[in-house]
């Protein structure tokens, strides 16, 4: 707490692990302490300045796991000098790990599941009166809780705002533990999704992405809208400039999805589309329920509708069972498709998921190498791709300085490659055209015209 013009100020710091989802809960999460007068804290501000601590997990990896164990760690000596410090346990591995976790770590104050995020400001409140632990995970498929629309977000992007469309996911494969930790699908109704992309614009936001962990199958509870009917809706709203969304399970990604895309005026064309494999024997033992030819028909079709479009995914190697012959096979696929990019992961058992015992689990050895060779293939794909833009002119959205040089700044694409190219009077959320003159694996470098 600090003392200014004689007003006290408390503050809060959030440790963000995981996917964008994390990052907007924890915009809604400042929000709400905003209420009961917490102020966020940059992520670059030291923990010693903050009255309360969150740590707002992942437990999709192990080592997200590790990260966070070894943070809390950290923090015990944080508690042991400031015992008025407030810390607290959210996200995915808060609803996986339960009452353990305070087992393990005492200074832990409280843990909160993914569907009590809601309940945080009566939580702090109870605490700072009762100073002791708080620990609540309930998440019954029966009573899922209902989606508070009630709170302010406290975005901390200035350009790019998080919107999520849905929580939860019914898709349950063999691999992940988000349905156990995220509940059912809920879907937002369509109305609130607009008025917040509306409330993002008024407050200067450029560009938005919907998010969800299927965004393809939005609306299926409520029956109010298609994700294409709302994507519709989004690109309606006067004032947005970029609709981004991710991520699209592909049994679910509809005819009339790719026709928004390709009818709409701010509906950016850039698909991220986990394949996940590409062998029928490894979609089937990972219940992706798609086949590797109905996945090629996918891609078929979003290429006939957006030949411009990029097309990315993800791609997981060593998962239990895979062969010499199902690698192949990947590394075939890769090469058939042709994405922009794709983020690949090495398997790694999560406890709670049917992957976790399945037999003929694979050597990390041989998982490294395949990840190597899979890599190697992509990257030299990702160049390619990129070197057919070579003296294209593209339309940017200037973001600021990039990290290494601040006469070099950084933008993105409407197909979200990275550009790079020198500063002149451009300022954050301008929209340019530059003419790609080096492209790179990772960028596009080019100039302004």
């Amino acid at each position: 707490m600090k003392i200014i013009d004689g007003k006290a100020h408390r503050y809060v710091k959030f440790l963000v692990y995981g996917c964008q989802m994390n990052v907007a809960d924890a915009e809604r999460m400042a929000g709400q302490l905003a209420d009961i007068g917490y102020e966020r804290l940059s992520d670059e501000a030291a923990m010693e300045e903050a009255d309360l601590l969150i740590i707002n997990t992942c437990a999709v990896r192990e080592t997200a796991e590790d990260k966070v164990y070894g943070k809390i760690g950290e923090i015990k000596g944080l508690k042991r000098n400031n015992p008025q410090l407030i810390f607290g346990i959210t996200g995915c591995m808060a609803q996986k790990e339960s009452d353990s976790l305070i087992k393990r770590a005492p200074h832990i104050d409280f843990v909160l599941g993914t569907g009590k995020v809601h309940e945080l400001n009566q939580v702090v409140q109870e605490i700072e009166q009762e100073h002791g632990h708080v620990v609540n995970t309930a998440l019954d498929d029966k009573t899922a809780p209902a989606i508070a629309e009630d709170s302010r977000v406290a975005r901390e992007g200035k350009l790019s705002a998080w919107i999520p469309i849905m929580y939860g996911c019914n898709n349950f494969c063999t691999y992940c533990i988000v349905p156990y930790v995220r509940g059912r699908e809920r879907s937002r109704r369509p109305e609130d999704v607009v008025k917040e992309v509306e409330q993002a614009v008024a407050q200067g936001y450029k560009e938005v992405t919907l998010l969800g962990q299927n965004v393809n199958s939005y609306g299926k509870d409520h029956k109010l809208a298609t994700f294409a009917e709302l994507l519709q809706m989004v690109d309606k709203v006067p004032g947005i400039k970029r609709v981004r969304f991710m991520t699209s399970h592909p049994k679910d990604l509809s005819d009339e999805v790719i026709e928004a895309i390709a009818t709409g005026e701010h509906l950016c064309e850039h698909i991220h589309l986990p394949v996940q494999y590409g062998s029928n024997h490894l979609l089937k033992a990972m219940n992706r329920v798609y086949t590797v030819e109905s996945y090629k028909d996918l891609v078929k079709k979003i290429r006939a509708k957006l030949p411009h479009a990029s097309l990315t995914t993800d791609l997981i190697v060593g998962f239990p069972g895979e062969t010499e012959e199902d690698f192949a096979q990947m590394l075939d696929f890769l090469k058939e498709i042709r994405y922009d990019s794709a983020y690949t992961f090495i398997y790694s058992k999560r406890s709670g998921t049917p992957a976790a015992t399945m037999d003929n689990q694979v050597d990390d050895a041989v998982k490294k190498e395949r990840l190597n060779a899979l890599m190697a293939v992509q990257n030299q794909i990702s160049l390619e791709k990129n070197q057919a833009l070579l003296d294209s002119v593209m339309e940017v959205m200037v973001e600021g300085p990039s990290k290494n040089d601040a006469s070099v700044w950084t933008g993105h694409t409407r197909t979200n490659k990275i550009v790079l190219f020198n500063h002149q009077d451009e300022q954050p959320g301008d929209f340019i055209q530059v003419k790609i003159t080096h492209p790179q694996t990772w960028v596009l470098k080019g100039i302004r015209v």
